[in-house]
């Protein structure tokens, strides 16, 4: 590194953006400290300890958030994790990852189980492909029609995608007002609701496209698993190793130290003030890393430091929705699918993963009272909406109300009886759910952002336009483009990136991936890019055209494939 002095960097924040920049910039030699408000690093990743769960001398039972997952177009992130010592492992904490073979996708009374494993045989492709698509629920004009979309927009420029798709919603690309309740249910919802909380109706069609092309590719590409799961609770095989590799690296972290205001001189940050044992402490440092959640970052905004940084201005334009967790602990260990189970007909939009299976590390009797056999970690990723129990939506549900109601949404969906109260020896819901006085739900303190239509332009950059000031959080402008720890590890590059660059500092910058899409889709997405200059609407538009007019409906999958073929 040249120079006499090592430049200092405060990162405000210590979940996955945040530990993400301290390791890249750890290992380029800068002074790092991280500011974490929590007791425990990781952020919405990390592992939470289920208060007097413990016996004896056991460890008390693990609760998250959610249940992490790690979908095969995650490229950063993983990069990232190889870099992080685990005992004996060749790539680090990467291999405590076991990809998932399976999932169950049920509708109410019909539960049925599909690999997620690239298929060996014609055969195979299509009971795939029929469980994509949804089986016998959906005609074949409408699967067909699906089918087009997706293709239309694989084949459309990266251009189009940004500024024509982004201010459409899903519900609107894929005509879900005008089809069938299956299909609206199937393709509309489906596993876009369910696994990243994302309402077609309001969310970019640019976002849920390019993710449904990379779970797509993850299933049909042979060299990527669909998904991957740890092999432990987060924290045991991920962030307490990730924490003590950076403490080997030099960097400073202070726990239960939250950020309460970000100091400027209306061109630069010149240092924050941090709360400890109820007293507040100014510090300073040559580089500041925001690495706060959105609704955290509005709060620390202020007119100065908007005007330093006029990007943060438009943060008010991003929306959140809440997708939080729930354990149940159970006697005996539940396995019927090896991988996420997506409950269509739910009215909470539940997902699932029987852990167990997975938690190669994970000894149970050296947890809680040592009786627990099995753990389901559940997903609610639509609040709003009324229960199948007491017709309320979980926003006005006691906690114990919450577990009754998802166990009645998941058996609901399963073999009668197939778990109910008898099982649970104890349940643990996220605790950033507080509850009011009378028992219900008051608020959610760790919310998801949405990439709702229009809202790319309202995402800043990680470089901002104070030279001293990044961001690193899953909000910022990134290729991943999705609320998720693998945009937040590819904006914490990008702030390094920026930060490298202006201490003019001998490091090399952070790799950055693209999103890798089938060449075969190159040439006509090159052709597309002449076709947006020239004002053009992509061959597609002509089948929806016709399909929104009421006329019959011709597939235009044989047009783009002819499109597709060699000149």
């Amino acid at each position: 590194m040249g120079g006499s002095t090592i430049p200092t960097v405060a990162i405000l924040g210590g979940g996955v953006g945040g530990l993400s920049a301290a390791q890249e910039l750890g290992e380029r030699g800068f002074d790092v400290t991280v500011y974490e408000a929590r007791e425990r690093f990781g952020g919405k990743a990390r592992s939470i300890p289920v208060p007097d769960s413990a016996t004896d001398d056991r460890k008390p039972l693990p609760g998250e958030h959610g249940f992490r997952f790690f979908p095969g177009f995650y490229r950063h992130l993983t990069d990232s994790m190889k870099r992080i010592p685990y005992g004996n492992n060749p790539d680090g904490v990467y291999d405590n990852l076991e990809p998932t073979t399976q999932m169950l996708m049920a509708e109410a009374g019909r539960p049925e189980v599909f690999p997620t494993e690239t298929p060996e045989s014609i055969s195979g492709w299509r009971r795939m492909l029929g469980n994509l698509f949804a089986r016998d629920a959906i005609s074949e004009r409408e699967r067909a029609f699906f089918a087009s979309r997706l293709l239309q927009f694989a084949t459309s420029c990266e251009r189009r995608r940004r500024e024509e798709y982004d201010k459409i919603s899903w519900w609107e690309f894929i005509d879900a007002e005008s089809m069938s309740t299956a299909y609206q249910k199937f393709l509309g919802y489906g596993i876009t609701q369910s696994l990243v909380a994302m309402r077609p109706e309001a969310s970019s069609t640019r976002t849920i496209g390019r993710v449904y092309l990379q779970l797509f590719r993850g299933l049909v590409d042979s060299t990527v698993d669909a998904d991957s799961l740890l092999n432990g609770p987060s924290s045991e095989v991920w962030i307490d190793p990730w924490v003590t590799y950076l403490d080997e690296l030099g960097v400073s972290l202070r726990p239960e130290t939250p950020v309460r205001e970000i100091h400027t001189d209306t061109e630069r940050v010149t240092g924050a003030t941090v709360g400890r044992d109820g007293e507040t402490q100014r510090i300073e440092a040559d580089y500041y890393v925001g690495a706060v959640p959105v609704e955290v970052m509005v709060d620390l905004r202020t007119p100065d430091l908007v005007t330093a940084a006029p990007s943060l201005s438009r943060l008010d334009g991003l929306d959140t929705a809440w997708m939080n967790g729930i354990q149940f602990y159970l006697a005996e260990d539940a396995t019927d699918v090896h991988g996420h189970g997506v409950y269509l007909d739910a009215p909470w939009s539940l997902t699932s993963i029987s852990q167990r299976q997975f938690w190669s590390e994970f000894d149970p009797d050296d947890y809680g009272d040592g009786q627990v056999e099995g753990i389901l970690s559940i997903c609610i990723s639509d609040w709003n909406a009324p229960g199948i129990v007491s017709d309320k939506p979980a926003r006005e549900c006691t906690a114990e109300e919450i577990k009754t109601e998802v166990l009645a949404q998941f058996d609901d969906h399963l073999e009668t009886g197939s778990l109910d109260e008898t099982d649970l020896v104890d349940w643990f819901l996220d605790p950033a759910i507080e509850f009011g006085s009378d028992g219900t739900v008051a608020a959610n303190h760790e919310p998801l952002l949405l990439n709702t239509v229009r809202s790319l332009r309202h995402r800043p950059d990680a470089r901002t336009a104070a030279d001293n000031f990044v961001l690193a959080a899953d909000y910022v402008r990134t290729t991943t483009d999705l609320a998720s720890m693998e945009g937040a590890n590819e904006a914490a590059r990008r702030a390094t990136n920026a930060i490298v660059a202006d201490a003019d500092v001998a490091a090399e910058p952070c790799e950055l991936f693209d999103f890798e899409e089938p060449a075969v889709f190159d040439a006509p997405k090159r052709q597309d890019e002449i076709g947006y200059r020239l004002g053009q609407d992509h061959p597609g538009e002509a089948g929806r055209t016709i399909a929104r007019a009421g006329q019959r409906f011709t597939p235009q999958i044989p047009s783009i494939v002819s499109w597709l073929s060699p000149r």
